[in-house]
């Protein structure tokens, strides 16, 4: 096929850049596609249900292959194709050499193609469990999904998973492709069951607007054109649908802009950077910045092409104010007369996207808008099961799970509820250590508690304590396996602190847990527990001038690292008491470890549960 013959609907599926035909028309024709309507949608489903077949096969159909992608998957078909001698349309879209090689997707798959009446962006995202983390990231720019969905199999938990993630990032319309009909000779009792089943589901979820379309992806019926082995479906194709969906305009909403970045080249100019996320501004106007709450004027918004007098939703500017302002990255510009919220703890929605549980109490770092903040889970409301929609208590969540959650930021910040406004509703958590994005999570509103609670200010502080005392406070903190000595040390030197005159305080771990803590287990969401609470005691004996000792197994980098970020830098001392599992064992002063290991005592560290020695 040459690009002349596609009648104005190639579109690359190469390029990020979009179609680029070679024609005497071209600018013409580039003119034409700004002026279409675009529609972003995601594939999701089960694996093996044929997403990424489905989305070669419109590509192929819509005449959206280019001779030499063409020429390039017959040769890709006969050295990695499943479909014997046909070509086998997924590899379009698989690119990886794993996915290839495994026959199925992994990564988020973009493509780009164009009919005559709109343009599309398209995700295929993977079916696999372990890689829903992907999904989600394909879905939250889409606003339509087409879930598949095998005949053969019927509608199966992932399908859920992956409708009701599609519900909870925002998207409305879906299109419920019943795939390989073609097997079961087109049946039409098993079409009709599968829709009852999922219409039922999607009525549980809150989605309305659903179409079932009975498909072969494989051989094309439904994908672009009616077919004729359904002629008992008088419904629209899949193509059809996405050509002729009204997809519901987000809510433009009044003025924000989140900076990114403090422009200030030399001392004559100063400008705040960022991406408008909502209304528009105009030179002149008046505007409030948060979460400061202080007003300035706009008086130039500058562009890479040249000022403007007016910039809108979507537009990236440099904002120049009257008046120099504290401004900085995560802070956002934002309308006088309606102004956005701002705090510091929220209910939210959160899908847990990591092999390693979530703990409430853990410190993790949130990116919500340009802002990044020290985030801890404060409460697990209850995690969601995907089958039932019933709602599970729990006291952690694993891979994959959805639940909700109250959480707590260590700042106020600027947010929208993610129902008004993805961008500012939106977050991700992220692992302190390694970087890596754990979880994401939806803001439904702040809670009471953050517009109720305030710091009262006292006028005696750490310092004059300290004075008094004649001392620098601090926390010494004494961690190891138990029986490693910890509690003897840690008397030891209290012992010797005192006897120098100083004023000391001893949290010694069994102690604790016979008052303040004697609520918690030992499970591992019980023990990060033990540990913030502990952390926030010795960080209040540190304001109130005593050296603190701590001694506590504490067998998490994570939980240790928090207490050590409630003090000052230099009011912090880690002690490891370094023994040897095998020593620690011949110690046993308590026979701990002789009912762990035989199975009496479950969760105990350095058996069946880990230390992670500093």
């Amino acid at each position: 096929m040459s690009p002349g013959n596609a009648q104005g609907r190639v579109a690359s599926v190469a390029s990020p850049m979009g179609p680029s035909p070679i024609s005497a028309n071209r600018d013409a024709y580039l003119r034409s596609q700004e002026q279409k309507s675009q529609l972003r949608f995601i594939t999701c489903g089960s694996v093996d249900d044929g997403k990424s077949t489905l989305i070669g096969r419109l590509l192929y159909e819509s005449k959206s292959i280019y001779d030499d992608h063409l020429s390039a998957l017959t040769g890709d078909s006969q050295k990695f194709g499943t479909q014997g001698d046909q070509l086998d349309l997924a590899l379009l879209v698989d690119g990886l050499a794993a996915e290839r090689e495994q026959g199925i997707t992994i990564d988020v798959a973009y493509r780009y193609f164009s009919t005559e009446r709109r343009t599309f962006i398209v995700a295929d995202t993977p079916g696999h469990e372990q890689y829903t983390r992907n999904m989600v990231t394909g879905a939250s720019t889409a606003e339509l999904a087409v879930v598949i969905v095998d005949a053969r199999k019927g509608v199966l938990t992932q399908t859920k998973r992956h409708s009701y993630l599609a519900s909870l990032l925002g998207i409305r319309h879906m299109i419920v492709a019943i795939n390989k009909l073609d097997l079961l000779a087109y049946d039409q009792s098993t079409y009709q069951h599968i829709q009852r089943d999922y219409l039922a589901f999607a009525e549980t979820i809150g989605l309305r607007d659903v179409i079932c379309v009975p498909v072969s992806a494989l051989n094309g019926d439904n994908i672009v054109t009616k077919s004729a082995h359904t002629p008992w479906y008088d419904g629209p194709s899949v193509l059809q649908y996405l050509e002729q969906v009204v997809v519901q305009p987000k809510v433009d909403g009044p003025f924000r802009m989140p900076v990114q970045w403090v422009n200030r080249p030399d001392s004559q100019f100063r400008g705040y950077c960022g991406r408008v996320m909502g209304g528009s501004v105009a030179v002149n106007d008046a505007v409030r910045l948060a979460p400061s709450g202080h007003q300035s004027t706009v008086t130039r918004i500058a562009t890479a092409d040249g000022d403007l007098e007016r910039a809108v939703n979507g537009q990236s500017v440099t904002l120049v104010l009257a008046d120099e302002r504290d401004v900085s990255r995560g802070d956002v510009v934002c309308s006088v007369e309606d102004p956005i919220a701002v705090a510091d703890q929220f209910e939210a929605h959160v899908v847990w996207m990591h092999e390693t549980n979530m703990l409430p109490g853990r410190s993790y770092l949130a990116k919500i808008g340009t802002s990044v903040v020290g985030a801890t889970i404060t409460q697990i409301k209850y995690k969601v099961n995907v089958n039932t929609m019933e709602h599970v208590a729990t006291k952690t969540l694993q891979l994959n799970e959805i639940g909700v959650c109250n959480l707590s930021f260590d700042r106020a910040v600027p947010f929208e509820p993610y129902d008004i406004n993805r961008d500012l509703g939106g977050f991700l958590l992220i692992d302190r250590m390694t970087n890596a994005t754990v979880g994401v999570g939806m803001i439904h509103f702040a809670l009471r508690r953050a517009d109720n609670v305030h710091w009262q200010a006292i006028e005696v502080n750490k310092g004059a304590h300290a004075d008094l005392k004649g001392q620098r406070p601090g926390v010494v903190w004494f961690t190891g396996l138990s029986g490693a000595g910890k509690s003897t040390i840690a008397n030891i030197v209290e012992r010797k602190l005192h006897a120098l005159g100083h004023h000391t305080y001893l949290l010694d771990g069994d102690n604790v847990r016979h008052g303040l803590n004697r609520d918690l287990g030992f499970t591992e969401a019980d023990r990060v527990e033990n540990i913030r609470r502990v952390a926030e005691v010795a960080g209040l004996m540190v304001d109130a001038g005593l050296i603190v000792l701590v001694s506590f197994i504490s067998p998490f980098e994570a939980e240790r690292r928090l207490a050590r970020e409630l003090v000052e830098p230099d009011e912090f001392v880690e002690v490891y008491v370094d023994t040897t599992l095998a020593e620690a064992e011949r110690r046993d002063p308590k026979g701990l470890y002789r009912k762990a290991r035989d199975g009496q005592l479950r969760n105990f560290t350095g058996i069946d549960s880990p230390y992670e020695a500093p």
